[in-house]
C-alpha cells in the first residue's frame, strides 16, 4: 500500500523546505523528499559559506523572466523583512556586505538548520536520501498523485517540484523538474547558465590572461543590462560580481561594453594631462590598477612608450571612448559547473502567480530556481525561493 500524504515536496532546498514549513503549519501531513544525502547543500556553500540569504532592497525589478511581472504577487507576500524576522528569532547574527546584501556572520550551516528546526515543528516528515522513479495521476476523476521512488510507493493530493536548476551539477543538479514539467504538458522555457564567469578566445583577450587575479571596479552593460561593480581577470576570461550579472544578459555574439572609468570624465581628465611627459599608461595607474593599465594602454594604443604630451588632442579623446566603452565578444561561458543559478525554467504563463500552480494540472506546484524567475546576483535568488515556496505553502 502506498503511504498517503497531503503534500509531498520533491527537493529539500530552500524552496522545498520553505514550502514544507507553511503547509505543515496548516495542519496538512507533508513529506519531503530529496536525492541527497545532505541536506540543502547549495544553501551551504552559497556567499562563500555565509549563505547571502536575502536583500533587503529586493523588487520585481531584481529579477528576469519571459514573463517578468510573475514575480510580484509572491514577492509582496512574502518580503525580505519577513525571512529576516525568521533569521532574528533564531538569534542568527548577520551583517549586509552591500547594497542590501545579507549575509550570515557564522556559517550557511545556520540557516540550514533554522530550516530543518522549522520543518520538524511544523510535523514535516522526510524522505532522504530517496530516488524517485516516476510519477503520475492517481486518478483523472479523484485527483492527486502516485510517486514510484526507491523506499516504495507515495501518494499525495499535492505534488510541490522544488528541484532547482541544472547550475552546479556537482552537488545534485539534475533537469527531474523540467522532465516532469514536460510529462505534464507544461512548457519550460530555454534553458542556459546564468551568474557565470564568461570565457574569451585567446586573441581576444591576448595579453591579458597574465592578469588573472586583477580585480577593477567598472560599469558593465550588454543587452539592455547594466551593473556598476568589481570585474575580476581570469586565466580564461572574465568574472566577478559585474560580470557574473551581466551574463544574464549577455547571447552568444554579442559584445559586453566595459566602462573602465565609471563617474570619470575620461576626456576633461586626459586633455587635462595632454602636456604631461608622463607614460599614458603611467597616468591610467591614477583609476586602474598598475598591470591592468599597461597591458590595456598596450593593446590599445599599440604605442605604449609615447609620452601623453605626445599624442594629439584626437588621439587622446579616442582613448577616452575606449575607456567608457572597451568592447569584448565572449567566446562563450564558463557552463552549468560554474553558474550560479539556471536561466529559464518552468513557463510561468503555465503557473498561478499566486500560489504557483499549474493551471493545466491541479494540485501540481513548481517553486525555486526551477521556475523561469532569475534574481541578479546578491540574494535575490533566495528571496525569490522564500516567497515562492510560501506562496506554494499557502495553497497545497
Amino acid at each position: 500500500m502506498a503511504v498517503k500524504k497531503n503534500v509531498v515536496v520533491i527537493g529539500a532546498g530552500a524552496a522545498g523546505m520553505m514550502c514544507a514549513i507553511e503547509a505543515g503549519k496548516r495542519g496538512r501531513s507533508v513529506l519531503l523528499l530529496d536525492h541527497a544525502s545532505r541536506l540543502g547543500e547549495k544553501i551551504r556553500i552559497s556567499g562563500g559559506g555565509r549563505c547571502n540569504f536575502t536583500n533587503r532592497y529586493t523588487t520585481p525589478e531584481n529579477f528576469l523572466s519571459h514573463n517578468p511581472h510573475f514575480c510580484r504577487s509572491a514577492l509582496a507576500r512574502f518580503p525580505p523583512q519577513q525571512f529576516i524576522a525568521l533569521v532574528e528569532k533564531h538569534r542568527i547574527h548577520y551583517h549586509e556586505k552591500k547594497l542590501g546584501q545579507l549575509f550570515c556572520d557564522g556559517r550557511s550551516q545556520q540557516v540550514i538548520d533554522l530550516l530543518r528546526h522549522e520543518c520538524d515543528k511544523a510535523g514535516v516528515q522526510w524522505q532522504m536520501p530517496s530516488r524517485v522513479n516516476g510519477v503520475d495521476l492517481a486518478s483523472a476523476s479523484t485527483g492527486g498523485f502516485t510517486l514510484d521512488t526507491d523506499r516504495g510507493a507515495l501518494s499525495a493530493d499535492a505534488l510541490v517540484i522544488a528541484t532547482g536548476g541544472l547550475s552546479i551539477p556537482q552537488i545534485g543538479a539534475s533537469a527531474f523538474g523540467y522532465r516532469i514539467a514536460e510529462q505534464f504538458g507544461i512548457n519550460v522555457t530555454p534553458l542556459r547558465p546564468a551568474l557565470v564567469p564568461l570565457i574569451f578566445a585567446p586573441e581576444q583577450l591576448a595579453g591579458f590572461s597574465k592578469l588573472a587575479g586583477v580585480t577593477l571596479d567598472a560599469e558593465v552593460n550588454c543587452n539592455g543590462g547594466r551593473f556598476r561593480d568589481n570585474v575580476l581577470i581570469t586565466h580564461r576570461g572574465l568574472s566577478g560580481p559585474a560580470i557574473l550579472q551581466v551574463s544574464s544578459c549577455w547571447r552568444p555574439g554579442l559584445p559586453i561594453h566595459i566602462d573602465l572609468l565609471p563617474g570619470v570624465d575620461a576626456v576633461d581628465w586626459l586633455l587635462g594631462h595632454k602636456h604631461d611627459p608622463m607614460l599614458l599608461s603611467n597616468l591610467l595607474t591614477q583609476h586602474l590598477p598598475r598591470r591592468f593599465a599597461q597591458t590595456w594602454a598596450d593593446a590599445i594604443t599599440g604605442n605604449p612608450g609615447l609620452p601623453v604630451k605626445h599624442h594629439s588632442d584626437k588621439t587622446l579623446k579616442q582613448i577616452a571612448a575606449q575607456l567608457h566603452d572597451w568592447r569584448v565578444t565572449p567566446d562563450g561561458d564558463a557552463g552549468y559547473r560554474k553558474a550560479e543559478v539556471t536561466l529559464g525554467g518552468v513557463d510561468t504563463r503555465e503557473l498561478s502567480s499566486r500560489t504557483m500552480e499549474a493551471k493545466k494540472v491541479p494540485g501540481l506546484y513548481f517553486i525555486g530556481e526551477v521556475v523561469d524567475v532569475t534574481g541578479h546576483l546578491g540574494g535575490f535568488n533566495f528571496q525569490w525561493a522564500w516567497a515562492s515556496g510560501y506562496a506554494a505553502g499557502q495553497s497545497v
